[in-house]
């Protein structure tokens, strides 16, 4: 019988992650506005830019954007 020993991956781990795997001519932005959370934005060169919605940790807007515009 298999049993799965992997840990759940932190938020620096996901946000380590998607930077890594950028390329160097995407834009990327990142913004935290007073009581709203953190929003990204990320442009490929082929891609009009595009901004995540407001999220409580940083590591999940990245990941909404770069899900969005890859």
């Amino acid at each position: 019988m298999g049993h799965n020993y992997a840990k759940p991956l932190t938020s620096q781990v996901r946000m380590e992650r998607v930077l890594s795997r950028l390329p160097e001519d995407w834009s990327v932005r990142i913004e935290r506005e007073p009581g709203k959370g953190w929003r990204a934005w990320m442009q490929p060169p082929t891609h009009s830019g595009q901004w995540s919605e407001p999220h409580n940790d940083l590591a999940d807007a990245l990941e909404e954007v770069w899900r969005a515009v890859r």
